[in-house]
């Protein structure tokens, strides 16, 4: 398999592991960071130092403790030590995100696009990241990279090699990081949509903190899946780990964005695109319950299945619908499994309804190379 794209900043692993860390945990003084990393409180002075200098952790308020002596300070990822773009396209139009190395979103934006060339779509892409830096003032040299979802799976092992959908029929089978990165000239890792969002998803507040393996359940305008295992993004040996599209042939009905869009327009409703789904919950109340009842059943063989090989701590239902929707497909999920569970003495994963919605794979794209920095294996 061809190397993965190298982040522009090249740590040690213990400043490595000061930084997932603090992610992790969330603001630390140096005491407890030495304490929780096994190792001496020179040496955590010596690295945070080196991070501070990078600006990737900076000092917090500090809190009193209640006795003499000085005040413990808090460390904390900083957000200015660089910046990372997501970019993926949907039908008909083009979105990006800029974060800091937090993780948080400096800037979203849309744009209209619909050309199948990933060079016209690196090309806009450019003038656009162009365009928002002038106006923000963000240091194009400060950029870790450029992470792209692509809705399509890896060939012959080389996740830089795509099979893709057919509106975006060019991107098939080329080297897509060298033929953006010829237009870009940045750094840029290739993501199936699924698996950015299960990244994006993994470092939400309440999942990195509390679990180190997820499967991810993304329903767009298909089917996929991602998985974190122990802290990475696990990808399987020919880099399709996820792909649970394969479980619903289109010869059946498929729990899928596209899949509810047919249901609805199979009982004579006008709709074009899932943005419209929000507006029909009510009107079309007892449809889309019947369809979420039928999406739960098929989703919960594929968690269980899942669950079984994988343990994770977590199973987070997400994708372009409704929060209301991912909410009851989730809930109706753990209903399903419950009694499967039954006698069962060892922890079982909760399922969980995203809170990113559709923004997961734009920001997991943009999370690849901040994620990269980190990584053992990127």
């Amino acid at each position: 398999m061809p190397a993965a794209p190298r982040p522009q900043l090249i740590l040690t692993e213990l400043q490595k592991r000061v930084l997932l860390h603090l992610r992790i945990t969330g603001a630390q003084p140096r005491i407890e960071l030495a304490a929780a990393l096994d190792t001496n409180s020179a040496t955590i002075t010596r690295v945070t130092q080196q991070l501070a200098a990078l600006d990737l952790i900076a000092e917090e308020t500090p809190v009193e403790q209640g006795v003499r002596g000085r005040p413990s300070v808090p460390l904390a990822i900083a957000g200015g030590g660089g910046w990372s773009v997501g970019a993926t396209a949907h039908p008909g139009w083009l979105e990006l995100v800029l974060l800091d190395f937090r993780g948080r979103p400096l800037l979203h934006d849309t744009l209209p696009f619909d050309d199948p060339d990933p060079r016209v779509f690196a090309r806009t892409l450019d003038a656009r990241l162009r365009a928002l830096v002038a106006q923000h003032g963000f240091l194009r040299g400060r950029f870790l990279g450029l992470g792209v979802a692509v809705p399509g799976y890896a060939l012959d092992g080389d996740r830089n090699r795509r099979a893709v959908v057919q509106r975006l029929a060019g991107w098939s089978d080329i080297p897509l990081a060298e033929t953006l990165g010829d237009v870009l000239d940045m750094p840029i890792w290739i993501e199936n949509d699924a698996t950015a969002a299960a990244l994006a998803e993994y470092y939400q507040p309440g999942i990195i903190d509390r679990y180190r393996s997820i499967l991810v359940l993304f329903l767009g305008h298909g089917i996929g899946g991602g998985l974190i295992a122990a802290r990475e993004l696990f990808r399987g040996d020919h880099g399709n780990a996820g792909e649970i599209g394969k479980l619903f042939p289109g010869t059946v009905l498929r729990p899928s964005g596209i899949d509810l869009i047919d249901t609805l327009r199979g009982a004579g409703v006008a709709i074009e695109s899932l943005s419209e789904v929000d507006a029909l919950l009510e009107p079309q109340a007892a449809l889309i319950a019947e369809w979420i009842e039928r999406v739960a059943m098929q989703l919960e063989q594929a968690v269980i299945g899942g669950a079984v090989w994988l343990d994770p701590g977590a199973v987070v239902v997400s994708g372009a619908l409704p929060a209301s929707i991912l909410q009851r497909l989730a809930a109706r999920i753990a209903q399903l499994s419950a009694p499967r569970h039954q006698g069962y003495q060892a922890p079982v994963p909760a399922v969980l309804p995203s809170a990113l919605g559709s923004r997961a794979v734009v920001i997991g794209a943009a999370m690849a190379p901040i994620h990269a920095v980190t990584a053992a294996i990127s």
